[in-house]
């Protein structure tokens, strides 16, 4: 990531924060402003991102993904064995949060 990509998501990060509407000249006017010069099309394509995306959510939601489409995708009306089909999964995603959570146990850290 280059610097004017860090400065750009920080300015982003801060607007957002503050319940600011979040545009490229608001953007370029807090870099400018912490004196680090970026591209001048940086400012433009966060704006353009901001748009499209509520940042509050993807800051909420850094952790979550994958598992739980799995989870949603399942039948919602269906026989007893449409039942056991869907529980089958839910067992393996348990299985693989084990596995996860040993490998943290191994000692390895970035904060060691």
């Amino acid at each position: 990531m280059s610097l004017g990509e860090v400065a750009c998501t920080y300015a982003c990060l801060i607007l957002n924060d503050e319940d600011i509407p979040i545009t490229a000249e608001k953007i370029s006017s807090i870099v400018k402003a912490a004196n680090v010069t970026v591209e001048p099309y940086w400012p433009l394509l966060f704006s353009k991102l901001a748009e499209k995306r509520n940042l509050s959510d993807l800051i909420m939601n850094v952790g979550a993904g994958g598992g739980a489409a799995a989870a949603v995708s399942a039948p919602v009306g269906g026989t007893a064995a449409g039942g056991a089909a869907a529980a089958a999964p839910a067992a393996e995603e348990k299985k693989e949060e084990a596995k996860e959570e040993s490998d943290d146990d191994m000692g390895f850290s970035l904060f060691d």
